[in-house]
Parts: structure tokens; sequence; C-alpha cells
């Protein structure tokens, strides 16, 4: 079992950008929102790329009202 370890792992309002390496070497740096119900997540080559769509994210929660 691969097991995903995280370093350089930064908070930018509720989404937390951390790196990892994959398989073979190849470094991924990956954004995901820790709202409850939001679900968002995103990998990216590059650690800006991912850092950028952080600030950019708006959670858009739909929830039902009973």
């Amino acid at each position: 079992m691969f097991v995903r370890k995280f370093r350089n792992v930064i908070r930018i309002g509720p989404v937390q950008v951390g790196t990892r390496r994959e398989r073979g070497g190849i470094t991924r740096h990956t954004a995901a929102c820790t709202a409850p119900d939001c679900g968002w997540s995103a990998t990216y080559d590059l650690r800006a790329a991912a850092e950028l769509a952080a600030r950019s994210h708006r959670c858009t929660i739909r929830r039902t009202t009973r």
C-alpha cells in the first residue's frame, strides 16, 4: 500500500496546499478545501499554480432546506 505524505503544507483561508512525491520521483502540489461539505481539491505540477488556486477558490456549497 502506498501512503501519501505531504510536506511543506500551508493554509490559505480554508484551503490547504501541500507537496508530495509520487512514484517515479514526480513531485505534485495539491490544494484541498477543508470546509465542511465543499469537497474541492486539485493537483498541479507547479506550487505557484496550487497556491493561486487556493487564493481564488470560492466554496459553492449547496445545502438543501427541509
